[in-house]
């Protein structure tokens, strides 16, 4: 790689940037490594975490898995046999004497006590009513209506003297007792009466007073007149009321027109209750190994109650043993699961390792989407294809907005298995979730609009639609009933695909702030230029925001050359240099030409003012409150490079004749304080911030000296250390020199002398050149060229920032 060091030179300037440390390293034991480890606060966080994570998530298993995951009304995918004998309630058999009682409770009537005291009455009296009436004639029409009265009747009635009354009183009497063991009901309660019920007799009711039990055969019809009328005739002649009396009697019974009872519903309901409830509860035994339910089967609510009860009984009745070795199965399973997330933690996640408050975040929510599925499948397990699925799938969704792909995909699977480990889910389960978190795993890789996040969406519910067809088939026989419950459980898994991503997409504020992550949407609304503080930047500094957009076009091409994130690189270096606004006309791109302030500075003071400016812009990007991936940006640019002009000035005034300054300074207090970049993309944005600079001091910047000087200066900050805390490779940085020199050269590209302009400049009494005709500089007017070499060197040199740091590079 022409230009930059090779391998060993990289690795010997880092090894005489830390000597001590490197040997100390190298000299300490695997024992000493291990106990160094196991004293780091970090790892007593991370330990105590991943055990709480294991003991919760453990509990909850055990718990999850004592519950029966299946519902009534739902295809079974397997066969479960009873694990214990034991004895359970029949409520079908129970149910089945409970309701044979009610029916054998014999019915509660109620007499009218108004209409047997009507008729009593009616009766009692006809022989005074009728005596002195010697033909029909005299009798009122209603009376003679009531009773049907005839001449033979009138006649038998006349024989009733007052010295007779009492007897026939007592006849009378007799026929009211006997019409009251006799009910007479209407013809639709006569009816259920007759064929309704296994009771044998009725209670009758006359007033307070209880008449015993009577046959319930003994119900009369009133309006069965042939069968109705001989009973009450017999009745009557049994009473004494023979021959045209029982006719009498029989014909004033009729002519009241409604029934002498009525069925009291509520005291028959209420002595059905007692009845049913001196029942006991039916028990019935069950075998060890009877089957409970078949694979196949449609769950009756009898069976799912079934297997309630063994599972209660399991609990009971099973050896500890069995139990024991039961859970500490289960907790090594848990167990193995948290190792894995947290050693990948550990070996790939280092956002995740270095912070305890991340580590406790992320295992909360996992804790809690395990939570969610496990209470949701036990509530109600007819929506398995929404909670078995959904909680993992938005917990994956977390990860990669929080943190990357890989890191939510390893993530994902391991929370998926452990979901299938709690619920007790075969592989195709595991499957159809590994396909919900891939979908989004794989669509998310970064979020700038809120459009891609619906569209992913949509796109994980229609794949775990189709996956949860495909899980149901093989699971399940192919039936009728099947392919309903399939289309069933694809609904609701299309559900929870929508749902995570429209429930992600509400909660994304909240997600940044929690995780302290910075998303593209956020980004891009971050790099409009009417943004306050950039809006500011342009007012008071627009010198340095000119350089900023240069700077941020550079670093862009070459984080996408490399893969890293452009987008952040961009705002980055759109923000990198907002500490300037405080002061910018100590700036060189700020000046215009006017005076330099720094020649009226000591080389300290200028110092001061030059370093300042990291320190000002982390003031203001937290007043502004911008992410903590920018601030990044603004307090790494510098990394610890030597401020080169203000450094060199020093030492040249120390060495002058009558200086009072006898001392040489030191190299290390004209640096800036750090800290070195500590990702790729503000690597990148060193070595862009530095170049852009350097090139403007270029007389006559053609590619190859272009790229010459952006070689020069990036091989500088690899032999100062400055990419040491970043995983930035060689051939990374070689990408990045190659992407640098093609966009600065694409930026300083040369332009075609017209005729006019030399015109222009000879009527201006001007001696234009060649190269400064055909090159302009950048962030200026188009009919601005640069000096020459000395000249713009010694210009930008005079205590700028952008002169101490670079130009001597170049």
């Amino acid at each position: 790689m022409s230009g930059l060091p090779s391998k060993s030179l990289a690795k010997g300037s880092r090894r005489s940037a830390r000597p001590r440390r490197v040997s100390r390293l190298r000299g300490r034991s695997m024992r000493d490594r291990l106990g160094a480890l196991l004293q780091s606060p970090r790892f007593g966080w991370g330990a105590a975490i991943t055990l709480l994570f294991v003991a919760a998530c453990w509990s909850l298993t055990v718990w999850t898995r004592a519950h029966p995951l299946v519902a009534s009304g739902r295809v079974m995918n397997w066969t479960h046999v009873s694990r214990v004998e034991f004895k359970v309630e029949d409520p079908e058999t129970t149910r089945r004497k409970r309701d044979e009682a009610r029916e054998r409770t014999p019915r509660v009537y109620v007499a009218d006590d108004v209409l047997f005291e009507e008729l009593t009455k009616s009766l009692t009296n006809l022989p005074a009513t009728l005596a002195g009436v010697e033909s029909l004639d005299g009798v009122d029409a209603s009376i003679r209506t009531a009773f049907g009265l005839t001449p033979e009747m009138l006649g038998a009635i006349r024989a009733f003297t007052p010295e007779t009354t009492p007897t026939w009183s007592e006849r009378v009497q007799r026929l009211m007792e006997s019409l009251k063991r006799r009910p007479i009901l209407d013809k639709s309660t006569y009816q259920k009466e007759s064929q309704e019920g296994l009771h044998a007799t009725i209670l009758l009711r006359v007033g307070s007073r209880l008449v015993q039990d009577v046959n319930r055969r003994a119900v009369l019809n009133m309006e069965d007149p042939v069968h109705f009328s001989e009973d009450v005739r017999v009745m009557a002649a049994q009473a004494g009321l023979t021959g045209v009396l029982a006719d009498l009697s029989m014909n004033r019974v009729r002519s009241m027109g409604r029934p002498t009872y009525s069925l009291d519903a509520g005291a028959t309901a209420a002595a059905q209750a007692i009845a049913a409830e001196s029942v006991e509860q039916e028990v019935r035994t069950i075998a060890a190994g009877q089957i409970l339910f078949r694979r196949g089967e449609v769950l009756t609510q009898a069976q799912l109650d079934l297997v309630r009860a063994e599972a209660e009984a399991w609990k009971e009745l099973a050896e500890p043993w069995r139990l024991r070795v039961r859970n500490v199965s289960l907790l090594g399973a848990v167990s193995a699961i948290g190792l894995a997330m947290a050693g990948y933690a550990v070996l790939f996640c280092p956002a995740v390792r270095r912070n305890p408050l991340r580590m406790a975040a992320l295992a909360a929510l996992a804790v809690g989407m395990l939570v969610l599925a496990c209470v949701g499948t036990v509530s109600d397990p007819r929506l398995f294809g929404l909670t078995v699925t959904a909680p993992t799938v938005f917990f994956a969704v977390i990860v990669v907005i929080a943190y990357d792909q890989r890191v939510a995909l390893a993530f994902g699977v391991l929370h998926g298995i452990l979901v299938c480990i709690a619920l007790n889910q075969p592989i195709g389960v595991l499957a159809l979730i590994i396909v919900g978190v891939g979908v989004m795993v794989w669509r998310l890789k970064e979020i700038r609009h809120r459009n891609s996040l619906v569209a992913t969406a949509v796109l994980d519910a229609a794949a775990m639609a189709v996956g949860m067809v495909v899980v149901s088939l093989i699971d399940r026989p192919i039936t009728e009933t099947t392919l309903v419950h399939a289309g069933f459980d694809a609904g609701w898994a299309a559900a929870g695909g929508l749902a995570v991503g429209f429930v992600a997409l509400g909660l994304l504020p909240t997600i940044e702030r929690l995780f302290d992550i910075t998303t593209g949407m956020t980004l891009i609304e971050l790099r409009d230029p009417k943004q306050p503080l950039l809006r500011e930047l342009q007012q008071r500094a627009p010198g340095t925001y000119n350089h900023s957009l240069n700077v941020a076009t550079i670093a862009e091409a070459a984080a996408d050359a490399i893969g890293a994130d452009g987008l952040l690189t961009y705002v980055g270096a759109l923000y990198h240099d907002i500490g300037k606004i405080n002061k910018p006309e100590y700036f060189f791109e700020n000046q215009f030409g006017g005076p330099n302030k720094h020649d009226k500075l000591s080389p300290a003071m200028s110092l001061l003012v030059i370093v300042g400016h990291v320190k000002d812009g982390m003031e203001m990007a937290r007043e502004y409150g911008l992410p903590r991936k920018l601030m990044h940006f603004i307090e790494a640019h510098h990394g610890t490079t030597l401020v080169e002009y203000f450094f060199n000035r020093a030492k040249k005034q120390a060495e002058r004749p009558g200086s009072d300054d006898k001392d040489s300074p030191s190299e290390f207090e004209y640096r800036y304080p750090g800290p070195r970049p500590r990702t790729k993309e503000v690597a990148i944005l060193m070595v862009a911030d530095a170049v852009e600079s350097a090139t403007r001091t270029l007389v006559e910047p053609t590619p190859s000296r272009i790229d010459a000087l952006v070689r020069a200066i990036a091989t500088k900050r690899l032999t100062d250390g400055q990419f040491d805390e970043c995983d930035l490779t060689l051939r990374e940085l070689q990408l990045i020199v190659d992407s640098v020199s093609k966009t600065l050269a694409s930026i300083y590209h040369g332009r075609i002398s017209y005729a006019s302009t030399e015109q222009i400049a000879r009527s201006m009494g001007t001696q234009t050149t060649t190269s400064e005709t055909q090159i302009a500089a950048p962030g200026t007017a188009s009919g601005t060229t640069l000096g020459t070499a000395s000249g713009t060197r010694a210009g930008s040199e005079r205590g700028t920032s952008r002169g101490t740091d670079l130009p001597q590079s170049g």
